[in-house]
């Protein structure tokens, strides 16, 4: 939703779940974290009451256990936060995550190795998805990052059942690489929101991810 019309928020998430979007993925940005500032939780407490979508939220802040209590009550579903801040506290996270109703997931920069999301899978309160950025957060219409993939298979050979999801210059070029690579949560933003026919890209992206599913 970052390439959204934030001025019309309400009417851009109904215009996207009708051209067949899943889930409607929720920039917070804090400007510090990543230069950009975006949205937070006020935003997300309206548009809730507009939807009852899945709101996948990521949070590029420095200290997301802040945002739990905020973001669970302004009615998010997924509250994926960075390795890169959390490693003191992601078992708290994580727990505090679950006790407000939302699901837990990791996100890594392009520049993390792979190897330091490990522990947050395999710990007994584990997170439920992975997003390997494909771009370096902060901003979207980026360019895709190939070399990201073999983050992605490393991920999908380790844990076949993971949500694995990929966020950054995602589009009808670049699908067939992620999803071959085992990505099957895509993040989509100008490719969507920029096409004369946005159903027709999602469409194909899912289709994409559904055609490479039985090959992982």
């Amino acid at each position: 939703m970052l390439s959204s019309d934030f001025a019309n928020l309400a009417s851009e998430a109904k215009r996207m779940l009708d051209f067949g979007a899943d889930w409607l993925h929720m920039d917070i940005m804090d400007g510090h974290f990543v230069p950009n500032l975006t949205i937070g939780a006020p935003v997300i407490k309206s548009l809730r009451k507009h939807t009852k979508a899945y709101l996948d939220c990521h949070l590029m802040v420095t200290n997301p256990i802040d945002y739990v209590e905020p973001m669970g009550k302004a009615g998010a579903s997924g509250f994926t936060f960075h390795v890169e801040v959390s490693k003191e506290n992601w078992q708290e996270l994580i727990g505090r995550i679950k006790s407000k109703g939302m699901r837990p997931g990791v996100a890594l920069k392009p520049g993390t190795p792979i190897e330091e999301v490990y522990p947050l899978i395999d710990s007994e309160n584990p997170v439920e998805m992975v997003l390997v950025m494909t771009v370096e957060p902060g901003f979207g219409g980026q360019k895709f990052m190939p070399e990201m993939m073999d983050k992605v298979r490393a991920l999908r050979k380790k844990y076949p059942s993971l949500d694995i999801e990929v966020d950054g210059g995602l589009g009808p070029s670049t699908i067939d690489m992620a999803a071959s690579a085992g990505a099957n949560c895509i993040v989509a933003g100008s490719s969507v929101f920029g096409a004369p026919e946005p159903a027709a890209v999602i469409s194909l992206m899912r289709t994409s991810v559904s055609g490479n599913q039985e090959k992982w």
